[in-house]
C-alpha cells in the first residue's frame, strides 16, 4: 500500500494525516519456517482510535499483536510507532539480492542493474539492523532529556529540597532504563494462563513499574490501588490470588497491568472470547470507558465480528496471514465486498428465532472463489477509504455490483 493510499484511508490530505498516525505497519511478514502466519500486511492505526481485527482462528491476528508489540523479531517489513520505525525484517531485502543475482546470470538485467540493487538493498539491510540496535537507546535520551529540562530548573531554585532531588533521581533513573516498546501494552486472551499463580495482584500489577526503576513502595501502592478502583475492583484484591477470583475478575487485572504503565496504544488480544457473553459487556464497556477517559488507543484483536462493530471505528479482515478487507465499521457492514467477509457476517447469529431459522450461511472456498494463476491481487480501493484484495477482473465485478 503506497504512502497515497495511507492517506486516502485515513480520510485527510498526507499534511493532516500525517501527525495523527500513531502506528503504521507496512508490508509486515512474520514467517515461522515455511508458514506465512502474517503476509505482507499494511495498516495504519490512528491516535484515539479502535482498530478492529478480525478473521477465524489461526489467520495471523494474534501474530500480527505479537510482531507489533516486538514479542518476535519479523521477518519482514517495517513496524512505525509514532513515526520511528521499532521494527524492522530483511528477509525481503535479501530475497531481492538473491533474485537479483539469479536475473543476471539468465541475462534477464545487466551486471551493472544487478550492483545498483544490491548495493540498494544492503543499504536497507544496515538501516534496519541501525535502526533496531539503537531505537531504544535514542528513547532512553529523549526521556533522559525531559526530565533534566522539566527539573533542573526547579533545582536551581531549591537546591536545598533534598525530596526534590530524591524524586529527581527517581525519574532519572526509570527515564534511563525507558523502552519504547513500554508504550504498547498488550491484554491477553487466556486471564487464566496470563497471571502468574504464584504472584498477587499487587505483584502482577506493579511488576512493569518495578521493571521500569519504580521503588518508592508507596507510590507503588497508591497507583496499584489507583488502577485496581479504575477498572472496578477494589484496594482489598491486591493482597489475593488470582486463583479467587472469576474470569472476568481476573481479565481486570489484566487490564489493570497494562493501563499502570500509562501507554498510547494497547493490544488487546481477544479480550473476552474466553468469558461469559454478560462479563464480555462489562470488559468491553470497560475497555470503551478507558479508551475515552484515558485518551487510549486500541488494537482489539477478535474473530467475533458483533463485538468488533460495537467496538471499533475501523476494522480489517485477515485470512491466512493476508489482509483481504479494511473498511470503517459502519462501511463493512453496509457494504462487506471480499466473499470471506461476507462468510463471516453470515455467521454471526440473530437474536431472532425465525429470522434465525431462514439465516443463510456462506461458505467460503478460496480455490472456488478466485482464479489468480495470471490476474494477480493486490489491495485495492473500491469505494474511500474501504479497500479490499482482489485482482482486476474482481475489482470490475465489486465496483458493478456498488453501481460505480
Amino acid at each position: 500500500m503506497t504512502d497515497n493510499n495511507y492517506d486516502i484511508l485515513n480520510g485527510a490530505t498526507p499534511a493532516q494525516a500525517e501527525p495523527e498516525v500513531l502506528l503504521r505497519v507496512e508490508h509486515l511478514c512474520q514467517y515461522f519456517g515455511f508458514n506465512k502466519a502474517v503476509d505482507d500486511v499494511s495498516f495504519d492505526i490512528m491516535r484515539g482510535e479502535v482498530f478492529g481485527l478480525v478473521g477465524e482462528s489461526g489467520c495471523g491476528k494474534t501474530t500480527t499483536g505479537r510482531s507489533i508489540i516486538k514479542l518476535y523479531n519479523i521477518t519482514s517489513g517495517s513496524i512505525y510507532f509514532k513515526g520511528v520505525r521499532i521494527g524492522a525484517g530483511i528477509k525481503s531485502y535479501q530475497d531481492d539480492i538473491a533474485k537479483a543475482k539469479a536475473d543476471c546470470r539468465e541475462g534477464t538485467i545487466t551486471p551493472a542493474q544487478r550492483d545498483a540493487i544490491i548495493a540498494e538493498r544492503k543499504a536497507q539491510i544496515k538501516s534496519a539492523k541501525a535502526d533496531m540496535k539503537n531505537v531504544d537507546k535514542e528513547y532512553a535520551k529523549e526521556m533522559v532529556a525531559q526530565v533534566k529540562a522539566k527539573y533542573e530548573p526547579l533545582l536551581a531554585a531549591a537546591p536545598q529540597d533534598d525530596d526534590l532531588k530524591e524524586e529527581y533521581k527517581n525519574e532519572l533513573r526509570k527515564a534511563k532504563k525507558s523502552r519504547v516498546a513500554t508504550q504498547i501494552q498488550m491484554i491477553f486472551q487466556d486471564p487464566i494462563a496470563s497471571l502468574d499463580p504464584r504472584m498477587t495482584v499487587r505483584e502482577i500489577i506493579s511488576e512493569g513499574l518495578i521493571i521500569r526503576g519504580e521503588r518508592n513502595k508507596k507510590v507503588i501502592d497508591e497507583k496499584v490501588y489507583q488502577m485496581l478502583e479504575l477498572v472496578g475492583l477494589v484496594r482489598e484484591h491486591a493482597d489475593r490470588y488470582p486463583h479467587e477470583f472469576s474470569g472476568g475478575q481476573r481479565q481486570r487485572i489484566g487490564v489493570a497491568r497494562a493501563v499502570i504503565m500509562n501507554p498510547e496504544l494497547i493490544i488487546a488480544d481477544e479480550p473476552v472470547s474466553a468469558l461469559d457473553v454478560s462479563i464480555q459487556a462489562q470488559v468491553i464497556n470497560l475497555l470503551n470507558d478507558l479508551r475515552h477517559d484515558l485518551g487510549l488507543t486500541i488494537l482489539f484483536v477478535a474473530h467475533d465480528l458483533s463485538v468488533v462493530k460495537y467496538f471499533s471505528d475501523r476494522i480489517g479482515v485477515m485470512y491466512f496471514g493476508k489482509m483481504v478487507e479494511l473498511a470503517s465499521s459502519d462501511e463493512l457492514f453496509a457494504h462487506p465486498l471480499h466473499p470471506y467477509t461476507r462468510s463471516l457476517l453470515s455467521a454471526i447469529p440473530l437474536p431472532d428465532p425465525h429470522s434465525e431459522k431462514n439465516r443463510q450461511r456462506i461458505v467460503y472456498n478460496s480455490l472456488a472463489e478466485h482464479d489468480y494463476t495470471v490476474d494477480k491481487p493486490t489491495m485495492r480501493e473500491i469505494l474511500p477509504g474501504h479497500f479490499v484484495y482482489c485482482n482486476d477482473a474482481e475489482e470490475a465485478k465489486y465496483k458493478k455490483e456498488l453501481g460505480l
